[in-house]
């Protein structure tokens, strides 16, 4: 997942010193299989990365790779100081290939998913190629507060023996979701909730922060999932984040994503076309939707705005923001 760090906007220098280390020679081409022009990042890691190759890091698990667009997403400070102290692919590539075996054959821009998540899980979650007095068993629990019941529904599933499979198959874009607000969510505390928003599909997971004692919680947090090509519904579920005892479910709503991925491939390049609407996913009594959702062109991009009547609870709504990235993109 990709979102603010909590630590605040980047400042405008910081921001062009990361421009900078981008246009530098060896971050013109991915770190993990030599494609030009990479737009993505491992923030944490500190390497240039390619949109296919961001797929495999971000099914490791942002506890191994915190994946970033370098134009779409908003980065912090810290963020950008972890990549300025790498200094960039080649340096990470000497430390993280330093005992690459004579011969092998990395990744190129052609390769297949597999052939991709085999060479990045052995990089960079094996650490098969690192020094072995270098090598380190990172900790899930590391980039998360205590309080933030993070570890309950977000990193512990990136190791399960299902998310696994999920490395086995080929993605078609990424989703970007802004999670923007909640209204009249359900009380579950004494006069109140501590609501978070988790998103799942298929094996993937991808949570908010807690927000605390607030039944109409303001987030305007981004988290990204990778689409495959065999996509289903867009699962959202809201819980309340308690301390002692597991976490309360506060409602639950799925998102259709086939009229705005279906309509976006339709239409081909929305660079190269005007704002406009593309599709439409209508209100029935088989889905969560207040109103219809318009998926439409603007600035460029496939937005489809969301805003969904909670499910098997008693009240609450939450409104939602999607933008779809073809894998071409």
């Amino acid at each position: 997942m990709s979102c603010s760090s909590g630590h605040g906007k980047a400042s405008p220098e910081k921001l062009r010193k990361l421009k900078d280390l981008l246009l530098k020679s060896d971050n013109r081409i991915c770190a993990d299989c030599g494609a030009v022009d990479p737009k993505w990042a491992s923030s944490n890691i500190g390497v240039f990365i390619c949109l296919k190759c961001s797929g495999v890091h971000r099914s490791l698990g942002t506890h191994i790779s915190k994946v970033m667009s370098v134009t779409l997403d908003e980065w912090s400070d810290d963020q950008i100081d972890s990549m300025l102290e790498v200094g960039g692919n080649s340096y990470a590539n000497s430390i993280y290939e330093a005992f690459l075996p004579a011969g092998y054959l990395k990744p190129n821009p052609n390769s297949t998913y597999d052939e991709r998540a085999e060479f990045i899980r052995s990089k960079y979650e094996l650490q098969e190629f690192l020094k072995p007095s270098l090598r380190i068993v990172s900790s899930k629990s590391s980039h998360l507060s205590s309080d933030s019941g993070k570890d309950k529904h977000s990193s512990s599933s990136f190791n399960s023996p299902a998310n696994a499979q999920a490395g086995m198959v080929e993605f078609i874009g990424i989703l970007k979701v802004k999670v923007i607000k909640g209204r009249n969510l359900a009380i579950r505390d004494m006069l109140s909730s501590d609501p978070y928003v988790v998103l799942t599909l298929g094996q993937q997971k991808a949570q908010t922060s807690v927000i605390k004692s607030n039944l109409n919680p303001v987030w305007n947090e981004e988290l990204n999932l990778s689409v495959p090509e065999s996509y289903g519904a867009l699962k959202v579920q809201v819980f309340d984040h308690d301390v002692i005892s597991s976490d309360d479910i506060m409602g639950e709503a799925e998102v259709d994503l086939q009229p705005m991925i279906a309509g976006a491939m339709a239409f081909g390049d929305p660079d190269l076309l005007a704002d406009m609407q593309i599709g439409k996913w209508l209100k029935s009594d088989d889905n969560a939707l207040i109103n219809d959702s318009l998926v439409n062109i603007i600035d460029g991009k496939v937005i489809q705005e969301v805003s969904l009547r909670l499910q098997r609870v008693e009240c609450g709504e939450l409104d939602m923001e999607l933008q779809w990235i073809p894998l071409s993109q």
